[in-house]
């Protein structure tokens, strides 16, 4: 049994149970992850699954990387044999398995070492709100002057990763979203609200009457109030090119589900999380830890986040150093960063 299949079989979670499946019923499952894309035209990434000894049962994954798709009668030799076990011990995830074995055996080091914990252990990483209708929820400061709208029912929100510049978002960041009259400024309304008759005028305004039949408002009493808006520390893009930015929070914004929001729990201090975060270890475990989008990006969904190792601020060897570096460059090729993998010919 053979398939061209989505490269998501190296780590997407629905990978996981067809993995499974397979082994238990095959003497023979492989994987071949293909670096040059299979389909250059389309955005998606493909590889190759090969099965058989339909019947039987396989203890471990054959996993082979080649650098682009030429015919052959027989699949290539597998590079690893990966024990099941081995598979499940890097999350049901056979990218990490792109690392050389050196880089990989270290990696599991520093996982274990106390010094070295994951981001879930001292912060917690979620999405932000979600209005259902973001061009009527956020008004530009000249929109909520022209509507009369009290600045107390208005709040400056992170729309997008673009947004995140620099260390943190401070009052003076919020002030030139202001004078760029930016649609940064969140309709923050509560059920126990007293509203003003210019704030019920702009509800049942022609944009307001359209935003109230969109899913989300429809399915919620009452519309107007957006859920789960809260205060965050920090902030973590989750769409990237090179590593994401974790950026603080000082002039207490919201955000949308377009960025992550982080919220310590006491264990170590923003400043610590943020230089930590810097450091090419943690880059390294954002390539190994995220998954590609396709374009070059790197994505992190918040599960992704919290199992992120965050490096302790000490000078390591410059071997190790070496291998931290050239594990990034292998998953950054791997998802074509800095590539117009478009172009990449299959000869």
């Amino acid at each position: 049994m053979a398939f061209v299949v989505p490269a998501e079989i190296g780590h997407a979670p629905y990978a996981r149970p067809v993995l499974q499946h397979l082994a238990a019923n095959f003497d023979w499952v492989q994987v071949i992850a293909i670096r040059r894309k299979l389909f250059p035209e389309l955005s998606e990434d493909c590889w190759l699954l090969y099965c058989s000894g339909f019947g039987g049962r396989a203890d471990e994954l054959a996993f082979s990387t080649i650098d682009r798709f030429r015919f052959a009668e027989t699949p290539p030799q597998a590079d690893l044999l990966v024990p099941l076990n081995d598979w499940r011990g890097w999350g049901c995830r056979l990218r990490p398995f792109l690392l050389p074995a050196e880089t990989r055996s270290s990696y599991r080091a520093w996982a274990e070492a106390p010094d070295c914990p994951h981001l879930k252990h001292v912060a917690r990483v979620g999405i932000g709100y979600v209005t259902g209708a973001n061009d009527f929820f956020h008004l530009r400061p000249s929109e909520a002057e022209r509507s009369r709208i009290p600045g107390g029912f208005l709040h400056p929100a992170v729309r997008s990763g673009r947004y995140l510049v620099g260390s943190a978002i401070t009052d003076s960041t919020v002030e030139g979203w202001r004078r760029q009259d930016e649609p940064m400024l969140l309709l923050r309304l509560e059920r126990s609200d007293h509203l003003s008759q210019a704030v019920k005028n702009y509800l049942d305004s022609a944009q307001g009457k359209t935003a109230r039949e969109t899913y989300k408002c429809r399915n919620r009493r009452p519309w107007y109030v957006v859920p789960d808006v809260r205060v965050p520390d920090a902030f973590l893009s989750y769409m990237i090119g090179t590593s994401p930015a974790l950026v603080a929070n000082r002039a207490r914004c919201v955000a949308t589900n377009s960025v992550h929001v982080v919220r310590l729990n006491g264990s170590m201090s923003l400043a610590e999380l943020q230089a930590r975060w810097h450091q090419p270890l943690t880059a390294l475990s954002c390539e190994v830890e995220g998954h590609p989008l396709g374009g070059g990006m790197l994505k992190l969904e918040p599960r992704e986040a919290g199992n992120v190792l965050l490096a302790p601020r000490v000078a390591r060897a410059r071997k190790e150093e070496a291998r931290i570096g050239e594990g990034i460059e292998i998953m950054r090729t791997w998802r074509h960063y800095g590539q117009d993998a478009a172009r990449l010919p299959l000869d």
